[in-house]
């Protein structure tokens, strides 16, 4: 099967299921796209257990793509940089604390709670999983999903400080992610040295994350310089599709935070290039145009976790896990979001009353927890931590995402 069949029929399935939601179910798009990806997964299933044999054409179809290398270095970076473009740099500069304290910090805090928790729970039932990979599991689980965090925020009505508290949060602490993700991953797979050193550590998430963000600012930086120069909405749009793709690329040649190098880049662009580079008709051009890059892929993407519930390995204990892991993930995120407020609040940092419930409950995670776990190295360990991802992600759309907008209300 070639590569143009396939994004065929991923294009084909999510804009079937886009004229579904809008005329029949009504759900927010990416929840809606999601809930329809489920069913069509559970439609195979029960026809499979009625004899006719679509499972096996589904699961083969599915094993061709590689969930994780196509959104972690394929759809992610045009994904954030069009959520960036429409982040305000003044009202994230005012929240920079809060916002670096909760994807650093809580990230970090986050790994180890729910690492360590579920590392007890699990020895109770008599499951094996290493301390190391319980850790691993809570580092792909701590960095809430920019993605399906983003796209909730447009209906949810959340107040503009949380919202960009939240947005801000999500679009940079999935990078610290990826670097915690590699260091747990790199203890979990070797008996130490090196991989698991305090300075090696240190000097990882300084070349990944340091790096990424002045990477950045680099190639935003020259974009905006070229961008200055032209007047022509094509070629500026297109220099902006250059900077994504191609940035994206060379930080990955560089062993720096792709992320969070094209996040930096597109809140330049986004607040600067926008500003004093371009017409009002080029500015309408690119932001329609990111607008449907946006709408696109999510509904592509949105469509495809709900399809991926064919290929993991689900049994009974798997699934009692992943419904274990839920309150684990909620109380660990609850427990680092209640204790940085709480150091911020000291340090004379202003929240609102609920604050700590919206960012708890509006922390979703999504493709990007997905993608990690599918990356590990294959064997039981792996089919355990995909599996209980799953259902933490499937959860925390569904679940939380339809919900969120009540809590707000409340």
């Amino acid at each position: 099967m070639s590569g143009f069949t396939i994004v065929a029929i991923f294009i084909t399935a999510a804009a079937l299921a886009s004229y579904v939601n809008y005329r029949f179910i009504k759900l927010p798009s990416t929840i809606g796209l999601m809930v329809i990806g489920l069913t069509m997964s559970l439609g195979v299933i029960a026809l499979s257990k009625l004899g006719v044999a679509t499972d096996d054409l589904a699961v083969r179809f599915l094993g061709r793509i590689d969930f994780g290398e196509t959104l972690m270095k394929g759809m992610l970076s045009f994904l954030l940089f069009a959520g960036a473009l429409k982040v305000n740099l003044n009202d994230l500069a005012r929240r920079k604390l809060a916002i670096t304290s909760l994807a650093t910090g809580g990230v970090i805090a986050t790994t180890f709670i729910v690492g360590t928790s579920l590392y007890y729970i699990l020895r109770l039932f008599e499951t094996g999983l290493p301390y190391a990979y319980c850790l691993v599991f809570g580092a792909l689980i701590a960095p809430t999903d920019p993605v399906a965090v983003m796209a909730i925020l447009k209906s949810a009505n959340v107040p503009k400080s949380l919202e960009t508290k939240i947005a801000g949060e999500s679009l940079f602490n999935d990078g610290v992610g990826v670097v915690v993700f590699t260091v747990m991953v790199g203890i979990a797979t070797t008996s130490g040295g090196e991989s698991s050193s305090i300075g090696h550590i240190l000097s990882l998430f300084a070349k990944e994350a340091v790096g990424g963000v002045i990477f950045g600012a680099g190639i935003g930086w020259f974009a905006y310089l070229l961008l200055r120069n032209v007047d022509d909405y094509t070629v500026e749009v297109l220099l902006t599709l250059g900077l994504v793709s191609g940035g994206y690329a060379l930080a990955s040649a560089l062993h720096t935070s792709g992320p969070i190098a094209i996040v930096v880049a597109g809140l330049l662009i986004g607040n600067y290039g926008r500003r004093l580079a371009m017409s009002e008709v080029t500015r309408d051009h690119l932001d329609k145009f990111w607008e449907l890059v946006d709408e696109i892929l999510n509904a592509v993407l949105f469509v495809w976790i709900g399809m991926e519930m064919l290929v993991l390995a689900f049994n009974s204990s798997y699934l009692l896990t992943g419904l274990i892991a839920i309150p684990l993930t909620l109380f660990a995120r609850f427990a680092s979001v209640w204790s940085i407020i709480g150091i911020l609040k000291r340090f004379k940092r202003k929240f609102s009353d609920n604050a700590t419930l919206i960012l708890t409950w509006g922390g979703l995670r999504g493709g990007i927890s997905i993608a990690l776990a599918l990356s590990l190295s294959a064997g039981e360990a792996r089919d355990l931590i995909v599996s209980i991802t799953y259902v933490v992600v499937v959860f925390s759309i569904l679940v939380q995402g339809l919900t969120i907008k009540r809590l707000v209300k409340s």
